[in-house]
């Protein structure tokens, strides 16, 4: 081949490229993004953990120590219990990451120069989070102890143990910090996001392609009865997709379920709605299947950090958290969580799933709108 040929053929391509303006946007805005999310999005250091505390001591030594918690920009404290059943409900609803109850006779013992014990519970569903405010707790229980050592009872004489705040750390739903309790519910969020989706996109760019999209558009039937006859099959295909995540899960990860099952199934058809919504809104962006397919796959980059899925929103700035609030799988992740590991009912779950049926009115209802503008003669 001469190399006039060759040089001909390059500039082609390139020609291509530069007319495939979606194409072009992603090759260009993917890269930012990634470099941007990966920058903010991820870190392991988690802090300004939802914090409840029940102060029972209720003395300037116990109020020393609740200031050495907020300071640590690790706790940050929400509620102010009258009672242990109000921290055990802040951190069974998920109101609280951490709930820390200081004892009556805290003061008492400090003075005395005898040990004491501060209760600290943690939601260990979320493994990072609990990790961090595990090792912030025992840090703060080891560095008050140093600073009464030192300061206060080395100047008056008591003798007292080698450290006199002792934190018991007791982390609730997931004690062994096992992993995979951890990432399953998330992970049956994601391959729902990235099948679900792609499936959908694809199945309707396809049939635009093969002029068969535009032989049912000229019979009778609306626009949105043809979209939903597309969404149903795949609304099987997303639930076949949970039970077998499920199955395995228990199965081989001995993964516990501790609330209930009819209530998580349920819950999950508007997750896979809201998927199937953001599938069909993606076709009607979309030339050609390869394109619908590249759209996709562009979701999953936010989809696996921005929802809380490996990295704790709690960790994330205060833009990306609100980027996060935006896409479902983070709703569905917070209740297959709250309902699988905890055994929370529809109470602690109402506000993701009211978010999620909005998300769906606002998707379906647009992607009608620019279906009916894309393809309807």
């Amino acid at each position: 081949m001469g190399f006039g040929r060759l040089r001909a053929l390059i500039v082609k391509e390139f020609i291509q490229v530069m007319r495939d303006r979606l194409t072009l946007a992603m090759l260009i805005f993917m890269p930012v993004a990634q470099l941007l999310i990966f920058g903010f999005a991820i870190n392991t250091d988690v802090k300004h953990l939802q914090t409840a505390i029940f102060d029972q001591s209720r003395t300037q030594e116990s109020r020393e120590m609740i200031q050495s918690f907020t300071a640590s920009n690790y706790f940050d404290i929400k509620l102010y219990a009258d009672n242990i059943k109000q921290i055990n409900r802040a951190v069974e609803s998920g109101t609280a990451k951490v709930g820390i109850i200081i004892p009556t006779d805290y003061a008492q013992r400090l003075k005395s120069g005898r040990q004491t014990s501060i209760q600290v519970i943690i939601d260990a569903t979320d493994n990072m989070s609990a990790s961090s405010a595990m090792a912030a707790a025992q840090t703060l229980g080891m560095l008050k102890s140093q600073e009464i050592s030192e300061v206060r009872f080395r100047r008056m004489g008591f003798e007292i143990p080698p450290q006199a705040v002792d934190m018991r750390i007791r982390p609730w739903y997931n004690p062994d910090f096992i992993t995979s309790w951890y990432l399953v519910p998330g992970i049956m969020g994601l391959l729902l996001t990235i099948t679900l989706i792609a499936m959908m996109a694809m199945a309707i760019v396809r049939e635009s392609e093969q002029g068969t999209l535009e032989q049912l558009l000229v019979t009778p039937m609306h626009a949105w009865e043809l979209l939903l006859s597309k969404i149903l099959p795949y609304i099987i295909v997303g639930y076949i997709q949970v039970i077998v995540s499920i199955i395995v899960g228990m199965a081989i990860f001995r993964m516990p379920f501790l609330g209930s099952k009819i209530l998580f199934f349920v819950l999950t058809f508007f997750y896979v709605v809201a998927n199937l919504s953001l599938g069909i809104m993606i076709s009607t962006f979309s030339q050609n299947q390869m394109q619908a397919l590249q759209l996709s796959i562009f979701l999953i980059l936010p989809s696996v950090l921005l929802s809380g899925f490996v990295f704790p929103i709690e960790a994330m700035p205060i833009g990306f958290r609100y980027l996060g609030e935006c896409i479902p799988i983070t709703y569905y992740i917070r209740l297959s969580r709250q309902i699988i590991l905890k055994g929370g009912g529809f109470e602690y779950v109402w506000k993701d799933t009211l978010a999620l049926c909005v998300y769906i009115a606002v998707m379906f209802s647009s992607s009608i709108v620019m279906f009916k503008k894309r393809f309807v003669p």
